[in-house]
Parts: C-alpha cells; structure tokens; sequence
C-alpha cells in the first residue's frame, strides 16, 4: 500500500507533469493521483472527489505550481481559504516553483501550505515531504 491515498498535481506544464506523475508512481507515494493544469481545475477536481473527505481519490498531497494561466497558485489557495471547512479536505500543500523571489516567498507567507519546493521534483524532495508530513521513513 502507497504511503498516502492520493495526489493532486496542479501545473500548467504537461511535462512536468508527466515528470511528476513517474515520479510518483516509481516511488508508490500514492495509490492514485489527479492532475489539473490550473487552480480552477484543482478547486473543480476537488469538489468532485472530497465530496466525503475519506474517500480514496480525495488528495491528502497537493503539489502546487505557483505561476499559471487562467488560476494561479496564490489565486487557488485564496479561493481554498473561503471554501466551507467542511468542503476541504485535510490536506499537505506543497508550492512548487522554478526560483525563489522574495517578493513570491513574501507572499506565501500566511497562506495554507506546509511549505515550498523548488523545481524540479525528486526522490529526495518528495522522501523529505513524505518524512515531514506523513511520517514516512
């Protein structure tokens, strides 16, 4: 059994996203994972699927690029902020992003999330995400 139930990988790039999903999937994170290309289609996924917070395609990760067409990252976590408690799952987000301006880090700050990571993904940032967050060793 995978260490967390599902993931939800939200960016625009279908490369990293396809990067990230083997990623994932080499490392058994998670028995399923959703990918949106934007923060409006992550907010839609998760209406769909956390409709009961227990069920097994609600995310338990969210992995959050920060810089996005339609719905940004920031964007996203503003419009997650307002939904219903009752509406939003427990959930780990993680901001990804290809550099760390001040400016963005300075806007990060009081947000929900449980940290951020540069781009791009690997073994060792996902194994201290999953060691800081889920207990994973």
């Amino acid at each position: 059994m995978a260490a967390i139930s599902c993931t939800l990988l939200v960016d625009d790039d279908e490369t990293t996203n396809f990067l990230n999903q083997t990623l994932l999937r080499r490392m058994a994170v998670s028995d399923a994972v959703l990918v949106a290309g934007n923060g409006q289609q992550a907010l839609d996924l998760l209406h769909n699927h956390c409709k009961a917070p227990s069920s097994p395609t609600c995310p338990a990760l969210i992995l959050l690029d920060m810089k996005m067409p339609i719905m940004n990252g920031f964007e996203f976590l503003q419009a997650y902020a307002q939904r219903p408690e009752r509406e939003n799952p427990t959930v780990v987000i993680i901001m990804l992003t290809t550099s760390l301006n001040a400016v963005d880090v300075a806007k990060m700050q009081g947000l929900p999330i449980a940290g951020y990571l540069t781009k791009p993904l690997t073994r060792e940032k996902i194994t201290q995400v999953l060691q800081e967050h889920f207990g994973q060793s």
